[in-house]
C-alpha cells in the first residue's frame, strides 16, 4: 500500500509539473509581447512596421531543396518579385504557403503529386434542374480509394460501404429529400426532437442570414434547402469512405474540401450562419474543440448564428461538452437536451442555436504592434490559460 501510495504520489507531481510548464510558457508568450512593445516604443510613436516580408536582407531557408519532385519544388521555392522591388503588399517575394505536415510526411505527398487528377471518362452534369435530387454520372468520379464504386451502391444502406456516420446521405429521395422540412426522431415519451426545421431557425432572424457554412458530412442536402431560402452556403467536408465533395459538386452546390483542423478560409465576422452536424460528437478531444470553436466565433459576425444540430455524446460528458458552448456565452435561442434512443439511454443529444453579441473591436494595421496587439495576444494567452486549467479540472488534481 506504501508503494502504490508513492507511485500515485509521483504521478501526480509529475502532472502538476507539466501543468506549471504549460503556464509559465504561456506567461513567457506575455512578457514577449511586452517586450516587443517597448522596443517599438523607443523607436517611434509606439508602432513599428514589422511585416517579415518587407526585410530584404532577412535570409530563409530553402524548403525547395526538400523534396525531389520537380513539380513540388517549383510549387514551394520563393518567387522574387520582378526588378527586385516590393510589390503593393510590402513583400519582396511570393511565399507560397505549405503545412508542417507536408515536411513531415514527404513520401506521401510525393505520391500524391504522381496522379491522374480527372477521371478518364467524363460526362456533363446534369443540369441544375434535374442535379440537385438526382444521382450523379459515375463516370465523373475515380472511385478507386472507396468500396463502393458506383452511387447506386452508396445509396443503398444495406451495403455499409460509405461512411457509417452518413449511410443514408446518397440516399436523396428517401432520407434526404425530407431533411430539414419534416420533423423526425420524435422521443415517444417526451414528444420532442432534437431537429429543427429549417424556417424556425431563419424565423429567429428574418431577411439577415444570406450566407453560411455548413460544416457537417454530407453530400449538400442542408445547402440545398437553404438555396430554397434564397440562401448562399459552402459545405465544408472531407471524403471518409465515399467522394461527399464531388456529390456537393455534381448536385450543382459549392463544396470546401477542408478537415477540423484547419482554420477556416473566411475573413472575420464575415459569415451569417454557421450549422453543423454528424461531424462534432463525442469523439472530440476537449481543446480542440475550443480551436474550432475560437474560429468559427471569429468568421462569424455579431448576430450571426451558430446552429449545432444533433451534437451526441456520453451523459457524464454532457456537462463537459456544454461548457464548452458556453463559454462563448452567446445568446440561447435554441437549447435542447435528450436521449438517444438508440443506446440505452447511455448517450444524449444536443442541439441549439445560438447568436454571437455584438463585440466592440478597433481598426489596426495588420503588421504594426502597439497596445492594442499586446491586449489581443494577452487574451488569446488567457483563453489557451483559462483552457488549460479547465483541462486539468476535467481530470482532477490526483
Amino acid at each position: 500500500m506504501r508503494e502504490l501510495s508513492e507511485l500515485q504520489t509521483e504521478s501526480s507531481l509529475v502532472r502538476y509539473t507539466a501543468f506549471l510548464a504549460d503556464i509559465l510558457s504561456l506567461i513567457e508568450s506575455v512578457q514577449s509581447s511586452i517586450a516587443m512593445i517597448q522596443g517599438s516604443r523607443e523607436q517611434g510613436n509606439g508602432v513599428m512596421v514589422v511585416n517579415p516580408l518587407s526585410r530584404p536582407k532577412q535570409q530563409f531557408d530553402e524548403p525547395a531543396d526538400y523534396f525531389l519532385v520537380e513539380e513540388i519544388r517549383k510549387y514551394v521555392k520563393i518567387k522574387p518579385n520582378r526588378l527586385g522591388k516590393q510589390n503593393f503588399m510590402g513583400a519582396n517575394g511570393t511565399f507560397t504557403s505549405i503545412g508542417h505536415t507536408c515536411f513531415s510526411m514527404k513520401k506521401e505527398l510525393e505520391e500524391y503529386m504522381d496522379y491522374d487528377v480527372a477521371p478518364q471518362l467524363y460526362g456533363k452534369p446534369f443540369p441544375i434542374n434535374e442535379s440537385i435530387w438526382k444521382l450523379p454520372d459515375n463516370r465523373n468520379v475515380r472511385w478507386s480509394q472507396y468500396k463502393c464504386k458506383n452511387f447506386t451502391c452508396l445509396a443503398c444502406n444495406e451495403t455499409r460501404k460509405g461512411f457509417f456516420k452518413c449511410a443514408d446521405c446518397f440516399n436523396l429521395s428517401d432520407h434526404e429529400m425530407p431533411r430539414w422540412i419534416k420533423l423526425f426522431n420524435l422521443d415517444p415519451n417526451l414528444n420532442m426532437t432534437s431537429d429543427f426545421l429549417i424556417t424556425e431557425v431563419l424565423d429567429i432572424k428574418p431577411r439577415e442570414v444570406r450566407i453560411g457554412l455548413d460544416f457537417s458530412v454530407g453530400t449538400g442536402t442542408f445547402a440545398a434547402r437553404m438555396g430554397e431560402c434564397n440562401v448562399t452556403i459552402v459545405s465544408a467536408t472531407i471524403n471518409l469512405g465515399a467522394p461527399f465533395n464531388e456529390m456537393i459538386a455534381l448536385r450543382g452546390l459549392i463544396p470546401l474540401y477542408l478537415t477540423i483542423n484547419q482554420r477556416l478560409p473566411f475573413f472575420d465576422n464575415t459569415l451569417d450562419l454557421i450549422h453543423t452536424t454528424r461531424f462534432l460528437d463525442g469523439w472530440i478531444d476537449f481543446m480542440l474543440l475550443d480551436f474550432v470553436l475560437y474560429d468559427w466565433d471569429r468568421v462569424l459576425r455579431p448576430g450571426g448564428l451558430l446552429w449545432i444540430d444533433s451534437f451526441f455524446c456520453l451523459k457524464e460528458d454532457l456537462k463537459d461538452y456544454l461548457d464548452a458552448f458556453k463559454m462563448l456565452r452567446y445568446r440561447k435561442h435554441k437549447w435542447i437536451v435528450l436521449p438517444k434512443l438508440d443506446k440505452d439511454d447511455r448517450e444524449v443529444f444536443f442541439s441549439a442555436v445560438l447568436e454571437k453579441p455584438p463585440r466592440p473591436f478597433r481598426f489596426r494595421n495588420p503588421f504594426a504592434i502597439s497596445n492594442s496587439d499586446v491586449e489581443f495576444n494577452c487574451s488569446l494567452v488567457f483563453h489557451d490559460l483559462l483552457s488549460l486549467i479547465i483541462q486539468w479540472g476535467r481530470s482532477g488534481w490526483n
